[in-house]
């Protein structure tokens, strides 16, 4: 084989001037990578990652991680997807294409990644307003993301819902009230428990919404029904524009739950992540009732739109985690130096990742916005349509189930 390879080689850089040095150099190159991508690259490498933080817990998850070139190359093109989405609504949302409420997810990639990595899509996940990665991991297309932000027919939720509501199988939104979306997933977790299934709900939650009261209602309610619910603290630092340590007295997130088990993870690691939460449901599944989950993590952006994200934090704040701690950046390397992936492999990735963000945004923008005779469709599910009443009392709406 290695023979062929050497022999296609030599015929390349021997071909016909008319085809030009470049070319041909460029053609070596590309019998290069292939020769690289199907005979040289390890099938599989072990990491050490970072012991996690424990409350009430004898033992945590591994501190040893096993990824397979296909999961990496999988979780590489996935947050290098879910980063180019949120750079490309961000330039949307300039141009006044995208408008209202829009909050991006650039930076915390590592954390929607390994959640899905650890779970079964039969598996359940509910999270707050942060929600584009989310939709994406659990299975929406990017079209149909940058759709809904867009207000077309052809978002997930018809162009009603926006960047804070998109919902599909097993994924329950996008929520927009601060921290109701956690008893709502204690409810979904109750629903698993009462129907027997073995099924897991992932609740999440950022740190500015981890004061509030009706959170720490559902982990008592949670605790006393074993409910199989891992509530999830994506801490990114700030709550909006105010560092965690002048909102909370106690910043330890996964101690919260006092009488619940908990977990601190460094959420920059898709690895770490993914372990973390593989134990977690195994110790929902088992019975023994809720976990509460910190994940360690950070935004690039600012918290919404309307927030620059550098009047309460510095820039050389915002460079020095891209630098040292960048999800994407530092899967790259593991796979890089471990012989699970070349460069040039990854690069290709990037180039179609480009591909199919530009032509989803082309769709984002020419798909036709919908009709306002279907203003009152989708208000219940499955029930015989009604009229719906609007604004202007002389108006009325058809409700379609």
């Amino acid at each position: 084989m290695r023979k062929m390879l050497l022999a296609a080689l030599s015929r390349v850089l021997q071909g016909p001037a008319a085809a030009g040095r470049t070319g041909a150099v460029s053609e070596a190159s590309r019998v290069m990578v292939a020769s690289r991508n199907y005979g040289d690259f390890a099938s599989e490498a072990s990491f050490e990652i970072k012991k996690c933080d424990l409350h009430r817990l004898e033992e945590g998850p591994s501190t040893t991680a096993v990824m397979t070139r296909e999961e990496g190359l999988h979780y590489y093109k996935t947050m290098q997807t879910i980063r180019r989405m949120e750079l490309k609504s961000d330039q949307l949302y300039k141009q006044k294409i995208i408008r209202g409420f829009c909050h991006l997810y650039d930076g915390q990639e590592a954390c929607c990644v390994g959640i899905e990595a650890a779970i079964k899509p039969t598996d359940h996940v509910i999270t707050a307003y942060r929600a584009h990665g989310f939709t994406f991991t659990r299975g929406v297309p990017v079209r149909e993301i940058l759709a809904e932000l867009t207000g077309r027919k052809g978002g997930c939720a018809k162009g009603k819902g926006g960047s804070m509501h998109m919902y599909t199988k097993n994924f329950y939104g996008g929520n927009g009230i601060v921290g109701a979306q956690v008893p709502l997933g204690a409810g979904i977790a109750l629903a698993c428990k009462y129907f027997g299934k073995n099924e897991v709900c992932l609740a999440l939650y950022g740190d500015g919404a981890a004061n509030q009261g009706q959170i720490f209602e559902t982990y008592n309610m949670a605790a006393l029904w074993k409910l199989p619910c891992i509530f999830i603290c994506e801490n990114n630092r700030y709550g909006m524009g105010t560092s965690v340590e002048r909102a909370a007295a106690s910043t330890d997130y996964y101690k919260r739950g006092y009488f619940i088990p908990g977990l601190r993870v460094d959420g920059m690691d898709v690895l770490c992540v993914r372990e973390a939460v593989k134990f977690a449901a195994d110790y929902c599944r088992a019975g023994k009732g809720p976990l509460v989950m910190e994940l360690q993590t950070y935004r690039y952006h600012g918290h919404s739109m309307s927030d620059p994200g550098i009047s309460y934090r510095t820039r050389e704040e915002i460079q020095e985690v891209r630098s040292k701690s960048d999800p994407i950046t530092l899967l790259k390397d593991r796979m890089v130096n471990n012989n699970l992936a070349s460069v040039e492999e990854l690069k290709e990735i990037d180039v179609a990742v480009r591909k199919e963000i530009e032509e989803a945004a082309q769709f984002a923008t020419t798909d036709p916005e919908p009709p306002l005779e279907e203003l009152g469709h989708h208000i219940y599910f499955n029930e015989p349509p009604f009229e719906v009443r609007g604004p202007n009392q002389w108006i009325k709406y058809k409700s379609v189930s």
